[in-house]
């Protein structure tokens, strides 16, 4: 049985009725397909020096083909830097799966931004609608939705798929136990701390979780204390964990991702067992 220990770095507002059943704007999602057409026939010819933005590092990467377009029908606050955004899908036929991400198009902003989803694929089967985390930056994708996006904003989605060269694995795998290595400055900053420890209740010995704090000030609630380590992830931490079938994912920040991947190589963890994606 395979085991999979991740380390992720850091990085729900009421439904709003009726929102499943949003019509898309043809001349608006027009426009945001055009946008997108000519973003991609533009830039794909690009060569400079200056960094790459999100279509450019994953241009070779699959993507579905259909565009759709979604309605801001949430905001909510997760932290005091990450924005739940929640999107009614008003095309019926877009699906994703767990680790996919999306190209999100911004009417008026000329470059498109790359985020995974938050949410799962069962809600957007349910009720039509899905799950955005952005953290705050000066990316102007990042910076439009902490400015600028509104209820009833409208966007417009593509699925991108770094994950299809497993597909022809089998149904083989099977998911053994997992070990979360979760670091933020302060206990504010660690998202879906409830979920994670509500996840593992109802999987006890299956899945596991080290919270990490670097800048914590204040008292650590009763309830989290057990599970918190003041301090940053360190190579103790990891190399118990080594063996021949444990896979590392890592999400964050690229300089940290660089740190920890170097660390875990130092430890003996062969390249291909390492995962992650740099997208900024």
């Amino acid at each position: 049985m395979a085991h999979a220990t991740i380390y992720m770095g850091v990085t729900i507002p009421q439904f709003l009725r009726g929102a499943g059943r949003i019509c898309p704007a043809h001349s608006t999602l027009t426009v945001l397909r055009h946008s997108a057409f000519c973003y991609c026939t533009v830039n794909g010819t690009l060569k400079s020096k200056r960094k790459m933005d999100h279509l450019e590092r994953t241009a070779s990467n699959f993507r579905q083909e259909v565009i759709s377009q979604a309605k801001v029908c949430g905001i909510t606050n997760e932290s005091e830097t990450v924005k739940r955004l929640r999107l009614a899908i008003a095309n019926k036929d877009f699906t994703f799966k767990a680790g996919q991400w999306v190209d999100f198009f911004i009417p008026g902003v000329s470059v498109v931004g790359g985020f995974s989803m938050c949410s799962s694929p069962g809600l957007l089967e349910r009720e039509g609608i899905l799950e955005l985390a952005v953290k705050y930056a000066a990316h102007p994708p990042a910076h439009w939705i902490h400015t600028e996006c509104t209820l009833d904003s409208e966007v417009a989605l593509r699925v991108g798929d770094l994950h299809g060269y497993q597909e022809g694995k089998g149904n083989a795998y099977k998911m053994g136990t997992v070990k979360l290595y979760y670091s933020a400055k302060n206990t504010k900053e660690l998202l879906f701390k409830k979920n994670i420890l509500g996840l593992m209740n109802a999987f006890p010995g299956k899945i596991m979780c080290r919270f990490h704090v670097t800048q914590q000030s204040s008292q650590i609630c009763e309830e989290l204390q057990p599970y918190v380590t003041e301090g940053r992830i360190s190579e103790k931490d990891l190399e118990k964990h080594v063996s021949k079938d444990t896979l590392w994912y890592i999400c964050g920040p690229p300089p940290m991702i660089e740190s920890i991947s170097k660390l875990l190589y130092n430890i003996g963890v062969p390249r291909n067992c390492v995962f992650f994606e740099k997208w900024w």
